[in-house]
């Protein structure tokens, strides 16, 4: 018996996190696998589809100049709705909080089609931070037949929300398993960047930093405060590299320009592949971000995180002491910052191996749940 999984993603971080997963349904007996993309980060979804050496079945192509998600929305209702109808999957997987996963996971119930939740449960408990990634999940969840959640503490959030136990599975992170893959592939054959590669010209013998930044409720003021905070880190470290990958957004394309692009030892990159990405993790002193998954990511690796947000979804990594919240004050993320390169202590505290959110092992977890559910209700009678 052969069962027909189709994987919808629109977005660079699913892509990655849907990546090992993909390539593990790929060999698996029993499913065929068709992968979807909506295309919301077209360019950077081939990178990772590459570093991964995958490719898609379905194409959308949902993205317009200056689209909102509003209009972003109806087109992939519309165009998953078709998509749908062509494949006949008899289970959609969806990744996450992002308006792919719920539109997607929406035009499957509306076609009575089962819906896998894959990275289910995580919450902050305000639905205006992060936003509206937060609605996303929450909505997600609302309608998932399988939830597939990385720690307990995902389990104890749906359970609370009355998802039954048995819905629901613990498999860790397939950000780790992506993540560690990469790693140790890099490691194994001395991987470095081109020569012709903005980070070619990166020092070995100098402390990096890494920056990335893309969350919407950091658009305007907060976006501003954190380029003021990397700026005047610049100008007091100016033997460190600050490396920052600027996301193609418009939004943070001149915030980020207008105030950094003046800095000797702040490199302005293109956003870069997984590849290059995981290479600049690896190097890293240590990393301030305001992404989900580099909170799961680096703990994995004991590079010390500064959060870039208010509040976070994933408080198992803040447990772990490797792993700091603070906000878009530029006050806050100076000093903290400042510690991290001044006092030894504090860096070496923060820098251990803590990995709360899987052992690379999770798209297998995931892989065997998946078919012995599909199993189940093909021989209980329901449609799947």
């Amino acid at each position: 018996m052969s069962f027909k999984v189709m994987m919808v993603f629109g977005t660079r971080p699913e892509a990655i996190k849907m990546a090992p997963l993909a390539r593990v349904l790929r060999n698996w007996p029993g499913i065929e696998l068709n992968i979807c993309s909506t295309g919301q980060h077209r360019e950077m979804l081939k990178q990772v589809l590459d570093s991964f050496e995958l490719t898609v079945d379905e194409d959308l192509q949902v993205m317009t100049q200056g689209q909102t998600l509003n209009g972003l929305s109806e087109q992939l209702l519309g165009h998953l709705d078709h998509a749908y109808e062509r494949v006949h999957p008899d289970i959609v997987l969806v990744h996450g909080d992002t308006t792919t996963s719920f539109i997607a996971a929406l035009a499957a119930f509306n076609r009575q089609l089962p819906i896998g939740h894959v990275e289910a449960g995580l919450r902050t408990g305000n639905l205006r931070a992060p936003w509206p990634e937060e609605a996303n999940r929450r909505l997600t969840g609302v309608i998932a037949d399988l939830h597939f959640t990385p720690t307990t503490k995902g389990e104890a959030n749906l359970l609370g929300e009355g998802v039954p136990k048995s819905h629901i599975e613990v498999t860790g992170n397939t950000v780790i398993d992506a993540l560690l893959w990469m790693r140790t592939h890099q490691r194994d054959v001395h991987w470095q960047p081109a020569t012709d590669s903005p980070l070619a010209v990166l020092d070995d013998n100098r402390r990096m930093v890494l920056i990335t930044g893309h969350r919407r409720e950091n658009f305007g003021g907060g976006f501003r405060n954190i380029c003021l905070a990397l700026a005047n880190l610049a100008e007091r470290y100016p033997d460190v590299q600050f490396v920052y990958p600027v996301h193609l957004n418009p939004q943070v394309q001149k915030a980020v320009y207008s105030v950094l692009s003046d800095k000797p030892n702040i490199y302005l990159v293109a956003p870069q592949d997984y590849q290059h990405f995981v290479w600049l993790m690896d190097r890293a002193h240590f990393i301030l971000t305001d992404s989900g998954g580099i909170q799961e990511e680096a703990p994995a690796i004991g590079k010390p995180l500064l959060v870039l947000r208010d509040v976070t979804e994933r408080p198992s990594a803040l447990e772990g002491g490797t792993v700091l919240l603070v906000g878009t004050d530029t006050d806050r993320i100076v000093k903290e910052a400042s510690l991290l390169l001044d006092d030894a202590a504090t860096f070496q505290r923060m820098s251990r191996v803590h990995s709360p959110y899987g052992d690379g092992h999770a798209s297998e977890r995931i892989a065997n749940r998946l078919c012995a559910w599909l199993k189940q209700h093909a021989r209980s009678g329901n449609a799947v």
